[in-house]
């Protein structure tokens, strides 16, 4: 099959028929329930986008000869890994790049692994096959994936073997002739009850010792299972419309708990079937985080520019842009846009072929910047609020606008200087969503913890960053002066 359409990705979810929980009660079909129906659309759109927009965003398959999702694509050149990066930018202006967990995100981590497959075979050579198979799997049917790697948030100061009870993390509790049988929960499968399938990954931050081999394991299956079900939080989709509540209306992407009931999978879909060590360097040894950071960032350039332009747009419709501490304040936002292009140019101009053949991008200015987003993303919906001010708290609803008693009233006292009431409110509306809503709330803490946590991912960096090289340089400094002063000192 080739890259999907939309309504091939409905009719796959209509089929599968997930087991899925929301507000204390079964999901009887995710592609209409309240909660879920317009972000299943909006996914749709994106399947749709790659044919609207075929040139850029699909390639031709070298074992089908079919039309495929260029996100799956293995890099050969730096063209493969720009024309990657443009694709990824089309999914991600399509959302403002208020989906962290669009299609293209697993795909990179798929194509890493099954690309990879001999990093795999240190388990078992059947592991190795199987990343190969899984990936060709993905990409040639344009399956959409949610994962999960995270323990549930119980006792953070034990390991999982340590635990009190030693079933409430998803473990591996018998392996026989069929595959292995996983029982436990598992954090947080965003877009968890309207994918296709699910792959179980170790954490990329988080090590394990041996103790908890039981816990390390790396596999995919369907979303429907038997004994699979996810539990999805309380939904940010108020189920108005579109006007009022531009973001959360299309984007609210639902995250889930993941619960496995002795869930069986079968050996052919394991990648890692209990071993710590094969987990803890996953992530790094098939380059697998390089190329997902490289959609990250991506994403997160589009995303900044989409904040930008609010933050301009409600500077111009209320005459502020004069105001020098409004001009520095959207300086800011010009300069973390300009650094997050800046790491992502070096790190495709510095890309090299990796062991496994694929042009990888520098990791330096990706893991950077995945570091220092988080925090600026912070400050970017600070600078939101503090321009839009106590605008974002006068904004009548679209039917204000619409009331015949009002209506007037509603247009007249809400115009900007540049902008008239309905306009400007609809502008403030979105804003709003971005800053203030519980879906823009959401927003903030899913980017601040989007790969862990961030003083535990600091260290990690510090840990990781080649320092001698800086301190030799003081101390080469540091001895030109002491000779210097020797030197003149006998003239």
């Amino acid at each position: 099959m080739p890259a999907r359409t939309g309504e091939q990705y409905i009719n796959g979810l209509k089929t599968a028929n997930n087991n899925v929980w929301i507000h204390g009660k079964r999901v009887t079909d995710v592609t209409e329930h309240p909660a879920l129906r317009n972000v299943v659309r909006s996914i749709a759109n994106l399947f749709d986008l790659q044919h609207e927009k075929a040139d850029k965003m699909l390639y031709t398959s070298d074992t089908t000869g079919d039309k495929v999702g260029l996100s799956f694509i293995a890099p050969k050149t730096k063209d493969d890994l720009i024309a990657r990066r443009e694709m990824f930018t089309e999914w991600a202006r399509y959302t403002g790049g208020m989906m962290g967990r669009t299609p293209d995100y697993l795909n990179t981590s798929v194509m890493a692994f099954g690309t990879a497959d001999s990093f795999f075979a240190q388990g078992d050579p059947m592991f190795a096959e199987n990343a190969r198979n899984y990936y060709h799997y993905c990409r040639e049917n344009d399956i959409s994936l949610t994962h999960t790697l995270i323990h549930p948030q119980t006792n953070r100061s034990k390991k999982q073997s340590e635990q009190k009870d030693p079933f409430l993390s998803a473990r591996i509790v018998e392996k026989n002739k069929e595959g292995i049988v996983i029982k436990g929960a598992r954090l947080l499968a965003t877009l968890g009850g309207v994918t296709d399938e699910i792959v179980v990954f170790p954490s990329t931050l988080n090590k394990a010792a041996s103790e908890d081999d039981p816990y390390a394991m790396a596999f995919a299956i369907p979303n429907n299972t038997e004994g699979l079900k996810f539990l999805c939080r309380e939904s940010f989709d108020q189920g108005r419309n579109q006007w009022d509540h531009p973001l959360s209306s299309r984007f609210e992407e639902s995250d889930a708990i993941v619960v496995f009931d002795n869930v069986l999978v079968p050996w052919d879909r394991v990648f890692v079937g209990g071993s710590s060590d094969i987990c803890n360097r996953t992530y790094v040894e098939t380059n697998a985080i390089v190329h997902m950071a490289h959609q990250v960032v991506a994403k997160n350039t589009v995303k900044t520019e989409f904040v930008l332009g609010i933050i301009l747009s409600i500077m111009d419709a209320i005459g502020i842009d004069v105001f020098p501490h409004v001009k520095e304040k959207a300086s800011e936002v010009m300069l973390i846009l300009e650094t997050m292009k800046s790491h992502l140019f070096r790190a495709e101009q510095n890309a090299s072929l990796d062991a496994y053949g694929n042009m990888t991008p520098d990791f330096a200015p990706l893991n950077a910047a995945r570091n220092w987003f988080p925090k600026m993303y912070q400050r970017m919906v600070e600078i939101v609020r503090i321009l839009g001010a106590s605008g974002l708290m006068g904004i009548p609803t679209e039917s204000d606008f619409e009331a015949e008693d009002i209506g007037e009233l509603v247009h007249r006292y809400t115009q900007g200087a540049n902008i008239n009431g309905y306009e400007r409110v609809q502008l403030f509306r979105l804003a709003w969503d971005v800053c203030m809503s519980s879906f823009g709330g959401r927003q903030a803490l899913y980017e601040y913890y989007f790969f862990g946590d961030p003083a535990r991912m600091s260290n990690i960096y510090y840990d990781g960053f080649n320092k001698e090289p800086y301190k030799q340089m003081v101390q080469e400094f540091l001895s030109r002066v002491k000779t210097a002063d020797h030197n003149y000192a006998r003239i």
